[in-house]
């Protein structure tokens, strides 16, 4: 059996939504894990080792990669500002690779975004296949989960829709109301990010992950908003761009608009799995899009009350 107290797990991004989560659940596996933050005040779960650094400042990633077998790729640039993310993702991606290759790091695992490739791919969903195509120009073995829609307390996309449907009881929108996707529980993102740690046959391959329902965005809304005991009326106007469209949303969304904005203008890609393959190697009972609200909407109202105590 793997000694995975002896392998130390790199995590960057790990204060995110997603990298906070993985953290802890490595921990609770037994793993050694060493987190990457940008401050020495940042907050990670007890247990795990913190090291600060900046994937733009490249002399900072060797501390953080010293004695490193694998390491979690869980950063983008978007929070910092909309303008110019993909030129700082493409910069960053590329610091980290010449670190990890001359401190040894064997294998990288990588959670992007799920999309189909073309001319009418968002700016945010290329960059995230610019990464990855990075990624593997080094010596790292890496694997790329191209997630769906994640749902969870705290993620950008849960936080959009949680918003819009709290501010908007009726909406207009474009085309992309029609779109499909395939959302996906946090909880199952880190099941299947721990699981690919823990299976070496899913080293240097790509996967699609995603949930068990697939839906329209109007559906996914309409959905939310039953669940919240809301009545939402939604107007699609095929002559309002997703770009047009990016900019009401972003003036009664909690989520910054330099997330925000890119988010909405890739809501025309459709991001439905064409691959399943993984669902062989790491078998999950996935969570359906309605549980998955219910228990992200359970976490935010505990959080808050943890808050007032």
């Amino acid at each position: 059996m793997k000694n995975t107290a002896a392998t130390i797990i790199l995590v960057t991004g790990a204060t995110g939504f997603i990298g906070h989560r993985l953290t802890q659940m490595l921990l609770t596996a037994g793993y050694a894990v060493r987190g990457l933050v940008r401050t020495a005040s940042a907050a990670l779960p007890p247990g795990a080792e913190a090291v600060v650094g900046d994937m733009l400042a490249p002399a900072s990633l060797t501390p953080a990669l010293a004695g490193i077998d694998t390491a979690y790729y869980l950063v983008h640039s978007m929070a910092a500002g909309r303008a110019g993310f993909e030129r700082r993702d493409r910069e960053a991606a590329e610091n980290f690779v010449r670190a990890a290759d001359r401190a040894g790091v064997r294998r990288v695992i990588y959670l992007g975004g799920l999309g189909e490739t073309g001319d009418g791919l968002s700016e945010h969903l290329k960059s995230r296949l610019e990464v990855a195509e990075i990624l593997r120009s080094g010596k790292l073995v890496t694997t790329f989960l191209r997630a769906a829609v994640i749902i969870g307390a705290g993620g950008a996309s849960f936080e959009l829709v949680r918003g819009l449907v709290k501010r908007l009881p009726i909406m207009i929108t474009p085309r992309w109301v029609s779109t499909r996707c395939q959302p996906i529980a946090v909880r199952d993102v880190i099941a299947y990010l721990t699981g690919c740690l823990a299976d070496e046959r899913t080293a240097g391959r790509t996967f699609d992950i995603g949930g068990p329902d697939i839906i329209t965005y109007r559906e996914m809304m309409e959905r939310f908003a039953a669940l919240e005991g809301k009545h939402l009326t939604i107007i699609p106007v095929p002559l309002l761009t997703p770009k047009l469209s990016s900019y009401w949303v972003a003036l009664f969304s909690p989520v910054p608009p330099s997330v925000s904005m890119p988010l909405i203008e890739g809501l025309s890609n459709e991001v439905v799995c064409r691959d399943t393959s993984i669902r062989e190697l790491i078998p999950l009972q996935l969570t359906p899009y309605d549980q998955a609200v219910v228990q992200a909407l359970a976490e935010e109202s505990g959080a808050s009350a943890a808050l007032k105590r």
